[in-house]
């Protein structure tokens, strides 16, 4: 079982490239022990800003960064940085395309327990609303690592929603792969395609292995790039099935399954169910816990597509 956070693998990639890259700043909102950011901190403190618990203070800051020629890493909790310093994000990052990556850790309902005040479910809907804005939720470390990588290489805003705790490997260590703003086909299939983001695509994918052993073949998509889109693969996936389900943790309006099915209903109609959070405040407990409860794991998924097909 993996125990790497996706991260403690922007850190490292952060890190490794910190080495000779003196642009690089990390700016934290007193979250630097629950970013796992301390490590960047601790080996670069010229190249760390601690803002304290001040997230709209932490982007204004971070884009003034930008606009000095410095790659700013705003890193904190998503519930926080997708709210709290949403004006900022809009207007300071997006508005004005600035060269700000907007790290929001511990996503979805990371912390579990601390109840809605501090999951994320909406953040997906709010930050894709913006023009400039790149959205990505990356599915595990390995995929994480590519995608930070290639952050690294160009200049404009993103918002990247990690989780809290390790998840299980999609892909191979060393053998992702991975193509910018372009989405993953993890699983051929011709019966109904699934298509999740973040860390519903190993239960997807899960849910798929269980279902061609009962003879009904899945196709599972992984759509890190929420925006930009990725509609084109997309519809080679879908056009060819009988229906589509979307899987994400997240609010049921404006996320993922939103996107899709405005897709699919324009492109080529059919039945599309959007698995996700509910439109309430979700029970409190363990990620694990709380995607049982709502029907968000492999068994969840191979239900419903049962009933599809």
């Amino acid at each position: 079982m993996n125990k790497i956070a996706n991260k403690q693998e922007i850190c490292r990639v952060l890190m490794e490239n910190a080495k000779t890259d003196k642009d690089i700043v990390v700016l934290c909102s007193d979250s630097r022990g629950s970013a796992s950011m301390t490590p960047f901190a601790d080996t670069y403190p010229e190249q760390f800003v601690e803002v304290g618990i001040a997230e709209q203070n932490l982007v204004s800051i971070s884009a003034g960064l930008a606009k000095c020629g410095k790659k700013a890493y705003a890193v904190s909790p998503a519930c926080f940085l997708s709210t709290r310093s949403y004006e900022q994000a809009k207007v300071d990052v997006a508005y004005s395309n600035t060269n700000v990556k907007l790290i929001g850790i511990s996503g979805g309902i990371s912390y579990g327990a601390l109840g809605m005040s501090h999951h994320s479910a909406q953040d997906i809907a709010a930050m894709a609303a913006v023009p400039n804005m790149r959205v990505y939720i990356p599915s595990d470390r390995n995929q994480t690592r590519c995608l930070t990588e290639a952050l690294l290489g160009d200049e404009k805003p993103a918002y990247i929603r990690v989780g809290r705790n390790a998840v299980e490997d999609v892909y191979e260590e060393g053998n992702c792969p991975f193509e910018m703003d372009k989405a993953t086909v993890v699983k051929e299939g011709k019966d109904l395609a699934v298509v999740a983001c973040g860390e519903m695509v190993k239960p997807a994918l899960d849910a798929a292995d269980i279902l061609e052993k009962e003879g009904i073949r899945a196709a599972v998509l992984d759509m890190y790039c929420v925006k930009p889109f990725d509609k084109d693969t997309l519809m080679q996936i879908v056009s060819g099935v009988k229906a589509v389900i979307t899987v994400e943790e997240h609010a049921p309006f404006g996320g993922l399954g939103s996107m899709v099915s405005q897709t699919v209903g324009s492109e080529c109609p059919k039945k599309v169910v959007n698995l996700s959070l509910p439109d309430a405040a979700v029970i409190t407990g363990t990620s694990k816990e709380v995607f049982d409860y709502y029907g968000l794991n492999a068994e969840g998924i191979a239900k419903k597509a049962r009933e599809l097909v």
